[in-house]
């Protein structure tokens, strides 16, 4: 099943508007690491921002997000790009905390304070773009929010939520993201932030959600929008076994010889998808045999 993301203008023009269903694609990131519900909730409100990033993109740009924190978590990563592909892990998947004083999956107790929120932009053939901010709660909404504000220098407001079922699969998983245009009014400004003020917890107005739409106009009002673009987005990997192959064959002559001695074969795993490839000993031998060819 494929997800959607909706872009839009509302109030006029002056405001740029995203709004995301990516449950079918956290769900899948779930089943794909076996995430226990907190680890969850951690890595789908990462994969969510990283779609509501990525929607600024164009043509073959990507980013990727590293978040790395004190809690048991550990390390989150990330990345998308500008067709809506994105992906992602974390370093430990099975983390399932009590919940928090709201009820809620604990996310910040997951991820824990201090930490870091790395993104980094790969635009074109230049340098990557790299922005650092600490983190400054841990729920990650509002660490992407003043990434956003003090990195991008883009006045924003970000909502995140993944809604977790009592067997694991993903209930419902989204986000939004308001960007002020320049020239915005004061009087825009104000009744933004009185939407903000009354929209409660997120994660309540995505499980009452009919649609992507709907979200919208709670977001900004009903019949003050109009709806530029949907985009898909799914959870995709571009790993292969060629790909791990050619790594194989950059660790030199000798490690080959190793494998090929000592495992007769050799296993690889993809981080981001959790795909595994099996090489065997005649594989590896034509790897090696290759490497001799190519030095």
């Amino acid at each position: 099943m494929t997800d959607q993301l909706l872009k839009a203008l509302a109030y006029d023009g002056q405001v740029r508007v995203f709004v995301l269903d990516a449950t079918a694609t956290v769900n899948e990131a779930h089943e794909r690491h076996d995430t226990w519900h907190t680890a969850t909730a951690v890595l789908g409100r990462t994969i969510a921002a990283t779609a509501l990033l990525s929607a600024n993109l164009k043509g073959s740009d990507r980013l990727s997000v590293e978040i790395i924190g004190d809690g048991p978590i550990g390390r989150v990563l990330t990345d998308g790009d500008a067709n809506g592909n994105v992906r992602g892990y974390v370093t430990n998947p099975k983390v399932a905390l009590e919940l928090n004083g709201a009820g809620k999956l604990d996310v910040a107790g997951a991820v824990g304070l201090p930490g870091t929120l790395v993104v980094r932009k790969y635009i074109g053939d230049s340098e990557p773009f790299s922005g650092q901010v600490p983190l400054i709660s841990g729920e990650l909404a509002e660490d992407f929010t003043y990434y956003m504000a003090v990195s991008e220098q883009t006045p924003s407001a970000i909502g995140l939520s993944v809604l977790v079922n009592p067997d694991e699969t993903v209930a419902a998983a989204g986000g939004f993201m308001i960007q002020v245009m320049p020239g915005a009014t004061e009087e825009t400004l104000t009744a933004i932030e009185e939407k903000i003020g009354s929209l409660g917890r997120f994660s309540d107005r995505l499980e009452e959600a009919e649609s992507i739409e709907s979200l919208l106009d709670i977001l900004v009002g009903e019949n003050n929008s109009e709806i530029l673009a949907y985009q898909d987005v799914n959870f995709s990997c571009p790993c292969s076994k060629e790909r791990f192959a050619e790594g194989i064959k950059l660790i030199g002559r000798d490690e080959i010889v190793a494998m090929i001695a000592e495992d007769h074969g050799a296993e690889t795993v993809c981080h981001y998808c959790n795909n595994h490839y099996d090489f065997t000993e005649e594989d590896l031998v034509a790897l090696l045999e290759e490497t001799s060819s190519e030095e």
